[in-house]
């Protein structure tokens, strides 16, 4: 693969404002995965039922969607520090509901049903959250280190992404063993405000849009004119798009979990940590010992080998088989993270960062909240593994599609 090492690899961490960014960015990641895995296992608990877990996919689906191109145009007019402090605070409103919610007092007077509406309901207020605070995430990072440092940041801030996703995944389950639901969702809370605290110490930052008057649909016509007419990063998002959609598997490893695995809430911890673990040991690889040639075909491959891996857990009864096909998911997955992550940060234009960064999320960071009621909805029609499979073998298909008709994908170098 051409690999040798970068010795500015770690630069960008000698920026102070930006470690203290990582450091945020850690905690409060840690935090959100925490939630999401928590959300999934009362609710299987609630219902044992995977298709309630992908509705819970599909109430955060449709603000994130819905919301994501008017986001992109309000995070280039605003000041990008604030409007993340301000979404970590809304978020943390959200985390106060989720701990009425699971309060023994709640669940008493509350019937199933009413306390499953009230989960997806909070779950719709988080979707309208990360609609700002995911690609404003992002668009920060170029104005946190200077520019020949961006590649390298953008790569440490993917990994600490994938660490936090890990350790909140891994924790939540220990948490949830040890401690229950209701005292979980309270550490989640205390998480989220270490994180908002930290972030307060980042200076505000100048608005870099040239023209603030601009009217709201012409300004996000331009960041999707300048996506679509992007063929390699337009490429390397519908791939990752359909990839995710098809792909995924998470949503229904609570059922995997109870029903074929019959391993408790640390087990399904790590099940759930497996994909990430993968992830962040190929992204720090590539990290530190960057590919030299041929990234956009080696993105398919990857790609390719994420859906083998998605068949392999498909038709696994054995724990450690299941673990190590989720492993290797996240390990092809982090290839494909490391590129589009790449060519997201050196093509885009400073003043469009937020626009093009909510064109990502919404095909991108949405597709996981599609694909996991994607795959509830196929649990319920096809059958638990049947479901799996057929996941899989679509992600091969559009690989092969892409592999056709994407020839400057496949042929793209940086």
């Amino acid at each position: 693969m051409n690999l040798s090492f970068n010795t500015s690899a770690l630069s960008p961490l000698k920026e102070k404002e930006f470690k203290l960014y990582i450091i945020c960015r850690f905690i409060y990641i840690m935090a959100l995965r925490m939630v999401g895995t928590v959300v999934a296992y009362e609710l299987f608990q609630l219902t044992q039922s995977s298709f309630a877990i992908g509705l819970v996919g599909l109430s955060e689906f449709i603000p994130v969607f819905s919301l994501a191109l008017y986001a992109g145009h309000v995070i280039d007019q605003s000041e990008k520090r604030t409007l993340l402090l301000k979404g970590m605070i809304a978020y943390c409103f959200c985390v106060v509901l989720l701990i009425i919610c699971t309060l023994p007092s709640t669940q008493d007077k509350i019937s199933k049903h009413w306390l499953e509406y009230c989960f997806y309901g909070i779950i719709f207020l988080t979707g309208i959250i990360r609609a700002f605070s995911g690609p404003v995430s992002h668009a920060i990072i170029a104005q946190l280190v200077p520019r020949e440092k961006l590649q390298f940041a953008a790569n440490i801030s993917s990994s600490t992404w994938l660490i936090g996703s890990i350790t909140g995944h891994a924790s939540a389950g220990f948490f949830i063993a040890g401690l229950g639901v209701n005292i979980t969702f309270f550490i989640v809370l205390v998480y989220i405000i270490t994180a908002a605290s930290i972030l307060s110490f980042i200076k505000k930052k100048p608005v870099l849009v040239k023209q603030k008057d601009v009217a709201a649909w012409d300004s996000v016509k331009e960041g999707l004119s300048f996506v679509f007419n992007n063929k390699i990063m337009l490429g390397a998002i519908s791939l990752d798009l359909f990839a995710v959609l098809f792909g995924g598997a998470v949503a229904l490893i609570p059922e995997f979990s109870d029903k074929i695995l019959h391993t408790g809430p640390i087990g399904f911890g790590w099940l759930t940590a497996a994909t990430d673990i993968g992830s962040i040991t190929v992204i720090i690889l590539l990290t530190l010992f960057p590919m030299r040639q041929k990234q956009g075909k080696r993105m398919m491959m990857a790609v390719a080998g994420f859906g083998i891996c998605i068949i392999a857990f498909g038709l696994s009864n054995v724990y450690l088989v299941s673990f190590i096909a989720l492993l290797c998911s996240g390990a092809c997955d982090g290839i494909s993270v490391i590129i589009r992550g790449t060519i997201l940060q050196l093509t885009t234009p400073d003043e469009m960062r937020g626009r093009v960064s909510s064109v990502n999320s919404m095909f991108i960071n949405s597709s996981n909240e599609l694909g996991q009621f994607e795959s509830g909805f196929a649990s319920r029609a096809f059958g638990l593994v049947p479901s799996v499979i057929f996941g899989g073998c679509m992600t091969l298909l559009v690989v092969a599609v892409t592999w056709f008709k994407a020839p400057a994908l496949k042929k793209m170098e940086y």
